[in-house]
């Protein structure tokens, strides 16, 4: 992701690649969309972001992969299934040469959007007391 550009929008920010690596944008867009129904799509740090009760998961296109960044506890909690990915504390690459895993992309969605409705819980009960 090369450059300065700033995006208002999810599908902007899509149509600026080749269409191979369109296709895998609007796919994994709509496997978090599913995964997550009542996110909200937004840009944050110039990324496609999806948010419910705060940030769940962003993603981004680079010339040999896409990074997908669903929180250092979301690779924690993933860390078995993501171990032939090169990954950090809080991001996960996706080498654009080989399939995408949008199962385990869709399992990790659903984990944070559980720990964020947790969260935000917590948060009303602290209020409460």
């Amino acid at each position: 992701m090369e450059g300065t550009n700033t995006f208002k929008t999810i599908d902007e920010y899509i149509l600026r690649f080749p269409e191979e690596v369109q296709e895998i944008l609007r796919t994994l867009r709509k496997v978090i969309k599913d995964a997550a129904p009542e996110a909200e799509e937004k840009i944050s740090y110039q990324m496609p972001t999806f948010a419910l009760h705060g940030n769940l998961v962003h993603f981004a296109a680079y010339k040999n992969h896409i990074g997908f960044y669903p929180t250092p506890r979301g690779i924690s909690a993933f860390q078995h299934a993501l171990s032939e990915y090169k990954s950090s504390k809080g991001a996960v690459q996706f080498p654009l040469n080989k399939p995408i895993p949008y199962e385990l992309i869709s399992e990790i969605v659903t984990f944070r959007v559980d720990e964020n409705i947790k969260k935000k819980a917590e948060a009303k009960l602290k209020k409460k007391k």
